[in-house]
């Protein structure tokens, strides 16, 4: 199983469309919440290179990007392979 970590808030609409795709693909993965926690907010901008909108998704220590970003690596194949390892 990959290591997968998503920071999200708790209101964001696109936060929860990437961790149900995950969920359909039976992923677990370590939520990290800021909304209320800003040093894990500056945390995520420093790993996401100044991304600072939610989600932020890193799979094995690697920056996917965003929901839409992890959208596209769902439409294109490249998704599963990275799920695999």
């Amino acid at each position: 199983m990959p290591t997968i970590e998503i920071y999200t808030t708790r209101t964001c609409g696109f936060c929860h469309s990437a961790k149900r795709l995950l969920g359909s693909k039976n992923q677990s993965f370590a939520e990290i919440d800021v909304s209320t926690d800003s040093d894990k907010r500056q945390e995520m901008m420093a790993r996401a290179n100044g991304g600072y909108t939610v989600p932020q998704i890193f799979i094995n220590g690697t920056h996917v990007g965003g929901c839409d970003d992890l959208y596209a690596l769902e439409r294109s194949g490249k998704l599963d392979p990275m799920l695999e390892g």
